[in-house]
């Protein structure tokens, strides 16, 4: 699995809501700020693209990158810390115990 960066730009009109749900059904998710997260997939950044644009409006900014392992940040909220930290650092065990219905193999 591959963790990815999410960030979008909603043009007037968009489902805030049914792009939440969609993002959520990875794997594994974080919300970083109002429009960036952090998701847990098996498949590639084009794929994550093209399942997302379907809940953007015509005039809508969608980027997904490949997350390295190395990060820094500051003032985010704890569970969104705690994931990065946990998916960043590899720590499968500690990442199970954030999304107990993930359990990734150590």
């Amino acid at each position: 699995m591959q963790t990815y960066i999410i960030s979008y730009d909603m043009a007037w009109g968009g489902d805030y809501k049914a792009l939440y749900e969609a993002i959520q059904s990875y794997s594994a998710y974080a919300q970083i700020t109002d429009s960036t997260w952090a998701v847990l997939t098996e498949y590639r950044a084009e794929t994550v693209r093209d399942d997302l644009s379907e809940y953007l409006p015509d005039g809508s900014r969608l980027f997904v990158v490949r997350s390295g392992d190395e990060a820094a940040w500051q003032y985010l909220n704890r569970s969104s810390d705690e994931w990065l930290e946990a998916i960043l650092s590899q720590d499968v065990i500690r990442l199970n115990k954030l999304h107990p219905t993930l359990q990734l193999d150590s």
